[in-house]
């Protein structure tokens, strides 16, 4: 019975602490990230708040890359945005794995959570799903010189080219998504819903848990012919 459950959840311990959990079946075994609430950066935040830490992610998205026993990657995610050179920096290596990733957007993809929902080799959406789009912000003392909005329009045009890189929509729909003015209340930006995301370019496909795993077992079982020598592949 002990072994039995082993073969489901590689590590419980996992799945209590960082959220996330290795699942093996005949299909192949998939490693699930759940990345939640406020992606913390260097700066703490308060203990009662729902956060994904950057220094938790980052060794495990390695592990995982590594590892030989895991096939591919799961990536949930609801996200309220939070600190941006962390959360691109975790999207960023999930962009650079070889094994098959996918992500699914679920409640919400928020600011950073956009990079970080199209860094997978397919992104998913829930009909549901909500993705905020806003420029960048900084908490914190800001000094009213030339300098400082330099750097903001430089961190600015790091995050339009990632995602221009890593999904299908072009960099002016973008931006025109990101300093549309009348939609947020005291805001800039705009919020798009799961068919939109998708009829624009940002997300790849519309779906659920189950798409996202499909797409995974289908990747999973082309690498494993490919090892074989078997199958027949189109460039």
């Amino acid at each position: 019975m002990e072994n039995e459950q082993n073969e489901g959840v590689l590590n419980e311990s996992e799945l209590i602490k960082l959220g996330s959990a290795t699942t093996r079946s005949e299909k192949g075994c998939i490693h699930c990230l759940t990345i939640i609430g406020q992606i913390e950066g260097h700066v703490l935040l308060p203990p009662d708040s729902k956060s994904t830490k950057y220094e938790h992610v980052m060794p495990m998205l390695a592990a995982v890359e590594e590892s030989e026993e895991i096939d591919a990657l799961l990536i949930l995610l609801n996200t309220v945005g939070g600190d941006i050179e962390a959360g691109l920096g975790i999207a960023e290596l999930i962009a650079g794995m070889k094994k098959p990733t996918a992500s699914l957007v679920l409640g919400g993809g928020h600011s950073i959570g956009v990079p970080l929902a199209v860094s997978a080799s397919r992104s998913f959406i829930a009909p549901s799903a909500a993705m905020t789009i806003h420029p960048v912000r900084l908490n914190g003392v800001v000094i009213g010189v030339p300098q400082s909005f330099a750097y903001f329009d430089k961190i600015q045009e790091r995050i339009l080219d990632f995602i221009t890189m890593n999904s299908h929509i072009s960099r002016e729909e973008f931006s025109r998504m990101m300093f549309k003015t009348g939609e947020l209340t005291t805001d800039v930006g705009s919020v798009i819903y799961g068919e939109e995301a998708v009829r624009c370019g940002l997300i790849d496909c519309l779906g659920g848990l189950s798409d996202a795993l499909g797409y995974l077992h289908r990747r999973i079982e082309e690498e494993r012919q490919k090892a074989d020598g078997t199958g027949n592949f189109e460039a």
